[in-house]
């Protein structure tokens, strides 16, 4: 079915005073208390949901904070212990082998 009032299309051409039009229909449908009852429900639902989008940023906070200081604590006790095991040995350190080196290119031929 390509064109009439099935299509999407058709919603999309929803002008100026069509708008009114239906609002006034659904008014004289339902009434306007269940019209009301509708729009608390929705503005309900809108403060449950940012109250629940807060308490959730609250908590990835909280959650990132505890990782940080879990991170921190680990990277002390590894530097402690490094420490320890320096002392152990009496200040000497392993030996490290030497950093790689580039190859050099060849020479270039004349």
């Amino acid at each position: 079915m390509s064109g009439g009032w099935e299509s999407p299309v058709f919603i999309a051409f929803i002008g100026g005073w069509e708008i009114p039009l239906l609002i006034g229909g659904a008014i004289l449908i339902f009434g306007s208390g269940k019209i009301r009852e509708l729009a608390r429900g929705l503005g309900g639902a809108k403060k449950e949901f940012m109250a629940g989008q807060a308490e959730a940023e609250v908590a990835m906070e909280r959650a990132k904070a505890q990782a940080r200081a879990e991170a921190e604590a680990s990277a002390n006790a590894a530097a402690a212990s490094a420490a320890a095991a320096n002392a152990a040995t009496g200040g000497a350190t392993p030996a490290t082998p030497p950093p790689p080196t580039q190859p050099t290119p060849p020479a270039p031929t004349v």
